[in-house]
């Protein structure tokens, strides 16, 4: 028999996946809109996953597989239709990923009811998350995620090994598992993205080049390399595009976050930067832009964050931070930018093309000093002045 309680949860879940999402009215910057609510919280996970529904084997209706957390998704627009491949966390802390798709974007996403599970080929894998989703031309959805495993040469528990893992598919339901990416000269990588075109005749990966699990090291930034077969992925060489650089915003270290969204201008890049203080890593959203011509060559970088943690994003798991890896740039102009806040909850920022652009190529670069800082704001106020002097 169903446990009773089921139905009384499943009434209040309902309430809360069939609300509306309401833009954020108290805040403005001109380029993006926030939204009141998070698009999936750990509240959004299906009850079927959580409970034993059955009253015999779980007469107090306890959970017995609980969530604890929903971030990092992977996003993608396909048959008319916004997905996101979730990072969900077990109260067990083993991540998996789970399709929550929905009918605008911004509400109403729903879980579909089996979470995804990838082929068991690397029985060194301990824990998976952070897939990136590519709509490749050759015609394949590629998920490029963080496949992490024990670092069996240290007693140390928490020391582990990070691998670039890849599945394809063509539905979000079959997923094939192909090899790990190798890189020659970084022993591990974290936040890889697959570019969505060819170049040179070539498979493009974004990588970031690591000496160990935590530390970027000598890696110096967002690299860039090419592999001849994506059957056999192995890059020999990585170029750093997107630079770390000192007293900013990617001092500490940076990553590729979403797959870049080609414009007339260049690929608009949304990574995320990370620095420290006194409380810890804070993380947060940046942009920029690679040549069409040549991917590996940045030609715009305007100054300071993107998307910064603001208000309850600050608070969860991990706390003072916001984190992409998904964003869906539709054709007629409209993206969305999906994002975790503190590794506990999933948002939504909405904004177009034609903003992006105007902000990543109108944007002032960071000029590094202080005093050029300044300099740099006062001639927007004496800019300004002088405009309002002529009213």
């Amino acid at each position: 028999m169903i446990h009773k309680k089921y139905y009384e949860e499943l009434e209040k879940q309902e309430k809360l996946l069939s609300r509306k999402n309401e833009k954020d009215e108290t805040f403005y910057n001109g380029l993006f809109d926030r939204y009141k609510y998070p698009v999936v919280t750990r509240e959004h996970a299906p009850l079927i996953w959580r409970y034993d529904l059955n009253e015999e084997t779980n007469p107090y209706f306890m959970e017995r597989l609980g969530i604890n957390a929903t971030m990092n998704s992977g996003a993608i627009y396909l048959n008319g239709k916004y997905y996101l491949v979730v990072r969900v966390e077990g109260n067990d802390r083993k991540s998996f990923f789970a399709v929550a798709e929905s009918d605008n974007g911004i509400d109403n996403f729903r879980f579909w009811d089996y979470p995804i599970l990838l082929e068991d080929t690397c029985p060194e894998e301990t824990n998976v998350y952070d897939m990136r989703l590519t709509q490749h031309e050759d015609g394949y959805i590629y998920g490029v995620f963080c496949s992490e495993s024990k670092d069996t040469g240290s007693n140390d528990l928490s020391a582990a090994v990070a691998a670039a893992g890849i599945v394809r598919t063509k539905d979000l339901v079959n997923w094939e598992r192909l090899p790990n990416l190798k890189t020659l000269n970084s022993p591990q990588q974290r936040n890889v993205v697959l570019h969505p075109e060819f170049v040179d005749g070539k498979y493009a990966f974004y990588t970031r080049p690591m000496d160990d699990f935590i530390d970027t090291g000598s890696g110096g930034g967002i690299g860039f390399g090419l592999c001849e077969d994506i059957m056999n992925p192995v890059i020999d060489e990585e170029i750093i595009t997107s630079k770390r650089k000192y007293h900013t915003i990617t001092e500490v270290k940076n990553g590729a976050g979403a797959v870049p969204i080609k414009t007339d201008k260049g690929w608009i890049h949304i990574a995320h930067g990370v620095r420290n203080t006194a409380a810890g890593l804070r993380y947060v959203i940046y942009a920029f832009a690679t040549s069409l011509e040549d991917p590996t060559k940045v030609i715009a970088e305007p100054s300071g964050l993107l998307i910064g943690p603001r208000g309850e994003e600050r608070v969860g798991d991990v706390s003072n931070v916001v984190f992409t890896n998904g964003a869906i740039a539709r054709e007629n102009g409209d993206v969305y930018i999906y994002y975790a806040s503190s590794d506990t909850r999933m948002h939504v920022a909405t904004t177009t093309t034609s903003k992006l652009v105007d902000y990543v190529f109108n944007t002032p670069e960071d000029p590094l000093r202080s005093v050029e800082c300044v300099a740099q704001r006062c001639e927007l106020v004496k800019k300004n002045l002088e405009l309002l002097e002529k009213k």
